[in-house]
């Protein structure tokens, strides 16, 4: 499952990191943002990726695992 959560990460990595980096531009403006503040909230985007898809993963893993019968 952590091989799965790693190459989930890959791609919703960036991706909430890019949605973090985006509020404080959309928020104040290009021309009138703390640049602190935009690597801040990428790293916060970034951080809130790792759990995000670690059970990502697991639902996948739980979907994969289980009978045919049980998944509808």
């Amino acid at each position: 499952m952590w091989k799965l959560s790693i190459i989930l990460f890959i791609i919703i990595g960036p991706t909430l990191a890019g949605i973090g980096a985006l509020v404080p531009l959309s928020i104040f403006g290009a021309a009138d943002f703390d640049p602190l503040l935009l690597i801040s909230a990428a790293a916060a985007g970034g951080l809130v990726a790792m759990p995000v898809s670690y059970l990502v993963a697991k639902r996948i893993g739980n979907l994969m695992n289980s009978s045919p019968s049980t998944q509808w």
